[in-house]
């Protein structure tokens, strides 16, 4: 674990360079608007270890696959979000002799992400080997109002010389991605051209053919004038630049700003594309650096008016639940429906930027309680249009008949995961995605989904589970086999204890959901059933002998619902007995040993318990959260945040504000080493689930708002915002009291401790804790 941020609570600090977590600094410094993403990289040259990144949504390549594809039905690439061009980069030459922080001796360093407006400041003084000192002080930001757009201003200032710099403001689009498979680079270009004072380059996507347009306009000032200087213009293969010599002098400053628009033909025509992005640079560029600035900042208050979550007396937990809320807002804006949320949204390339069952489980509910309605509904009309594809996906595994498989990984609905153990046996991501359905209608009440999308995916993953399970003839009862639940360290099981639980549930849901389109709309559902070509009795008689005969394994003497079958034929040792140099397993055990070992990467069973806790009681919750948890080694993002929200529910603070510290500074202190690839994007919305649903107990039961806030011993107060069918409620919880603001115009029914209470208009309510 890594402590080198300092504790702010709305800031991200870095004070001191040190090469060897560069890497971690530019996951944790990234930027992004939802339509394109910076990793923290320097604008000028860096000759050190670092991993470039700019990523731009949507733009992806398949890369053909390394493993498995002799194997029938085994996906023939890996999708991923490729490195594009690299459009901050500032060579400055100082006196003949490159800026080089890997080369030059580095005086001071500070790098601060303000979470607030958005920005990235970096500040540092260097000594060149020629003897010459001078600071620099680099701002930038990828606009959140001009989603294309990213600005830097960038300033040098000599400290003990006089002298030219000659500035080399570039578009360099000869990138590859790090973990490509063969080493391939993956653009063409198309065009390189200089247009009046713009500089251009367009490039293709090999085999997908995406273009990708990206300008830059550059201007010097000194003294807050702009010296009006001629660029040279440079291009060769896949770059081109504006070049400048200036004259500076000890003590005096010299700016760069430099505005980059980078536009793809996923949202324009090709034959238009380089004409609207010479037109959005000359509209961003007009409005200037500081214009930007103000739109910026204003932009962003407005998403933390109703997604900030406030906690005093604690400034790393503050800190850290306001990054983890900051990337999410950075990665995901619901204005594109063909969008998703990948696991590193655009901090790297790990996962391939595609998206998984993560969006579902854990991002869902964070958008639906602090983001407009149809933000939630795009990721879920995004699985909609994808469900020809998860149709396809089962046929060639020889399911039949409409079932539908949605991929574990996918960028265009296609599956493109590159382990056999992961893309076909790892199957539960079908259920939350069902899952996911379910918690949109009973958050918003709005059952006229399921008419127009939701009943058809319902209706495709129902009939996958229908013909994935079979009848044991030794058991007389229906059992799933060989599947990988959520604990990936294990592959190939029998009976996962959750993915039967869910698929169960699934085929239940889906009965449940006819009903629901017959009652409010029969017409709609004839037509939806004939589409599908349904046969309701047929169907739904074999799904409820499904549910009634299937088989869970359980351990009668313990207590416990069995992660699988056989689980306790492994060696039972305990996280605390393990001695801490193997720790953590992926990186220091093989993988035959994990598999055969009794630990668990993230949450199976508890995740299952998790998500329906209510027919469980809490003496049968308890047994099982006691006898995981001890077996949890929390190698995956994923799996501190369902310990939190468990142990707060049961009582246990102490741990449940443990694992709400693990969740949310698990990069910002790089917990599991591997924050160098990128962020944990989508278990960031993990981090405001376990203050939420955690300490906060918020539920929708019944139709109706629950809450059950309890208060962590280190914090003084806490505070969140959500939405609810058109109301806007503001919980804050003290030692004392719990207090409830109603911020809309319509009054609201809820229950806080298990009582009824009623929430005016406007009004305020404060309940003794």
């Amino acid at each position: 674990m890594k402590n080198y941020i300092k504790h702010n609570e709305w800031q991200i600090i870095e004070e001191g360079f040190d090469p060897h977590l560069n890497k971690i600094s530019e996951s944790i410094f990234s930027l992004g608007n939802g339509r394109m993403g910076q990793r923290a990289n320097f604008e000028e040259t860096y000759t050190g270890e670092t991993l470039q990144g700019n990523y731009v949504a949507g733009v992806y390549y398949p890369d053909k696959t390394r493993v498995g594809w002799w194997k029938n039905g085994y996906p023939e690439y890996f999708a991923k979000i490729l490195n594009a061009t690299h459009w901050i980069g500032l060579t400055i030459t100082i006196n003949d002799e490159v800026l080089d922080l890997n080369t030059c001796k580095v005086l001071n360093f500070s790098r601060v992400l303000d979470m607030q407006q958005g920005t990235l400041t970096r500040k540092f003084i260097v000594e060149l080997s020629n003897g010459n000192v001078l600071g620099v002080e680099a701002i930038r930001f990828c606009s959140i109002v001009d989603d294309e757009a990213g600005v830097i201003k960038y300033t040098i200032t000599p400290q003990n010389f006089d002298g030219k710099i000659t500035v080399e403001s570039s578009l360099d689009g000869d990138v590859k991605n790090q973990d490509s498979n063969y080493d391939e680079k993956f653009w063409n270009e198309i065009s390189a051209k200089q247009v009046g004072d713009c500089a251009l380059l367009n490039l293709e996507t090999k085999k997908t053919a995406f273009w990708v347009s990206s300008a830059i306009y550059t201007a010097i000032y000194q003294n807050e004038k702009d010296l009006g200087l001629k660029s040279s213009f440079i291009s060769k293969e896949k770059y081109v630049a504006q070049q400048f010599t200036v004259d500076v002098k000890k003590d005096q400053s010299t700016t760069i700003y430099k505005f980059a628009v980078n536009l793809s033909s996923e949202n324009y025509k090709k034959e238009d594309l380089e004409t609207t992005t010479i037109a959005t640079l000359k509209r961003v560029k007009a409005k200037g650096f500081n214009q930007m600035l103000a739109e910026q900042a204003k932009a962003w208050a407005v998403k933390w008016q109703n997604g900030d979550v406030i906690i005093e007396g604690d400034v790393a937990a503050q800190q850290a639940i306001r990054f983890n809320i900051f990337q999410l807002h950075q990665t995901y804006t619901g204005e594109d429906a063909r969008l998703n949320i990948g696991p590193k949204g655009f901090t790297g390339e790990k996962y391939g930027g595609s998206t998984y069952w993560d969006t579902e489980a854990y991002c869902l509910p964070f958008y639906l309680a602090t983001a407009p309605q149809q933000v939630a509904e795009n990721l879920l009309i995004y699985r909609y249009k994808h469900l020809e594809k998860a149709i396809e996906n089962a046929e060639k595994l020889g399911f039949k008949d409409g079932a539908a498989l949605y991929p574990m990984v996918t960028i265009n609905g296609e599956e493109c995961h590159n382990e056999w153990e992961i893309t076909f046996e790892e199957i539960h991501r079908n259920g939350a995605i069902a899952f996911a359905i379910f918690n949109y209608i009973r958050y918003t009440a709005e059952q006229k989904y399921l008419a127009e999308y939701g009943l058809e995916v319902l209706i495709g993953i129902a009939r996958f589970w229908a013909q994935r399970i079979n009848w044991s003839i030794e058991k007389e009862k229906y059992v799933m086999l060989g599947v990988t639940g959520p604990n990936e360290y294990e592959n190939n099981v029998n009976n996962n204890w959750y993915t039967s639980t869910i698929a169960t549930w699934c085929l239940k849901y889906t009965i449940e959901a006819i009903g629901l389109v017959k009652a409010d709309d029969a017409k709609k559902l004839e037509q939806i059933l004939t589409k599908t070509k349904f046969d309701t009795e047929k169907e739904t008689s074999h799904w409820k002998d499904i549910i009634e005969k299937m088989f869970y394994p359980i351990d009668e003497k313990l207590g416990v619902f069995l992660q699988q079958d056989g689980y306790l034929d492994k060696e039972q040792i305990l996280v605390k007995d393990l001695p801490t140099v193997d720790r953590p397993l992926n990186q220091k055990w093989s993988w035959d040993r994990i598999l055969r070992s009794c630990f668990i990467k993230q949450a199976d069973v508890l995740q299952g318990i998790y998500f329906f806790e209510e027919d469980y009681d809490l003496t049968t919750i308890q047994r099982n959260y006691d006898f995981y948890e001890s077996r949890t080694v929390h190698e995956s993002s994923l799996s501190p945040c369902v310990h939190a929200i468990i142990a707060a529910k049961l009582g246990d603070l102490d741990r449940a504000y443990e694992f709400y510290l693990r969740t949310s500074r698990l990069d910002l202190d790089d917990y599991n080493n591997d924050t160098e690839d990128g962020l944990h994007i989508t278990s960031m919305a993990g981090t405001w689930l376990s203050v939420v649903e955690g300490f906060g107990g918020m539920r929708v039961k019944n139709n109706q708002l629950h809450l059950h806030p309890v208060l962590p011993e280190k914090w003084k107060s806490y505070a969140f915002k959500i939405g609810f069918r058109h109301t806007i409620i503001t919980v804050k919880v003290t030692t004392e009291k719990v207090s409830l603001t109603n911020e809309s115009e319509h009054e609201l029914n809820l229950n806080v401790f298990g009582k009824e209470a009623h929430l005016s208009a406007n009004g305020t309510l404060e309940i003794n804790s």
